[in-house]
């Protein structure tokens, strides 16, 4: 099978104050110690791969007092070059909403303020035809709506029902158009159904790969960057013609996020 990698542009943040000093998802644990240091090192390897496999990756400023700011994926979902900002359900990520969407203006996006509660590429993961958005646990369906009415695409509901996958983006990963791999215990039965409907040749994944993030991934057509944890995602993305490579983000997994938690996607055009 033959695939084809495309040239993506990314926005993310460096983990300059991480930390894990509150607890708003199961994994975080602020009674366990954080090696910034070696977070840093290991989003640097990160940072370094996108450039390398041809990618355009630009940064944002890292803000004092947010330490889940490198998880940029949630800052925003941009679509045909507008750009949606993110509105936070917890008090302690509220400030990175205004602080991405900023950004985006300063670099001449046409933006939207939202209204409504969505955690931006974290629950909304766009494939050829549909914006899967996620809700259950942050993003609510008044997001989904206005997601639809200013990026002008079809929504499809997906409910969310495993806490440890709080996000869409835990528990599905799109893999080029409408190619998609999903962990079905993490949603519900209805969305089950939903899901085998609208993607019947999707890869389904075991509980293990999902609860080391191996579905919190990034694709550009051919290589898919994963967790090195998740080998069993890797066995499967080589079946169906994909190039896995694995990367170690174990310190920003104490957070709560692994490679595409770390990354927003920029679409500039449709």
């Amino acid at each position: 099978m033959t695939r084809t990698a495309r040239p993506r542009r990314f926005l993310m943040c460096r983990p300059t104050h991480f930390e894990v000093s509150y607890a708003i998802n199961p994994w975080m644990d602020p009674a366990k110690p954080v090696d910034t240091g070696l977070a840093v090192a290991q989003w640097e390897r990160l940072y370094e791969l996108y450039v390398d496999l041809g990618h355009r990756v630009d940064l944002i400023d890292p803000l004092p007092g947010l330490p889940d700011m490198v998880y940029a994926a949630n800052g925003a979902t941009v679509v045909d070059g507008k750009v949606l900002g993110a509105r936070f359900r917890n008090a302690e990520r509220a400030a990175e909403g205004p602080a991405y969407l900023e950004w985006f203006r300063a670099h001449g996006f046409t933006t939207h303020d939202p209204v409504h509660v969505n955690e931006g590429e974290g629950d909304l993961l766009l494939t050829g035809t549909h914006l899967l958005a996620g809700r259950g646990f942050r993003s609510v369906s008044a997001g989904h709506a206005e997601a639809q009415e200013f990026l002008g695409r079809p929504v499809i509901g997906l409910d969310l029902v495993d806490p440890r996958f709080y996000h869409l983006d835990t528990a599905l990963s799109v893999l080029d158009d409408d190619q998609v791999m999903y962990y079905p215990g993490a949603f519900s039965a209805g969305s089950r159904e939903v899901l085998r409907r609208l993607f019947p040749d999707a890869v389904l994944v075991a509980e293990a790969d999902a609860a080391v993030f191996g579905l919190n991934l990034m694709s550009d057509g051919l290589n898919v960057v994963l967790p090195e944890a998740a080998t069993g995602v890797a066995a499967r993305l080589r079946e169906r013609g994909f190039r896995p490579i694995g990367v170690d983000l174990s310190e920003l997994f104490k957070g709560g996020g692994s490679v595409k938690c770390c990354t927003l996607h920029i679409r500039e055009t449709a």
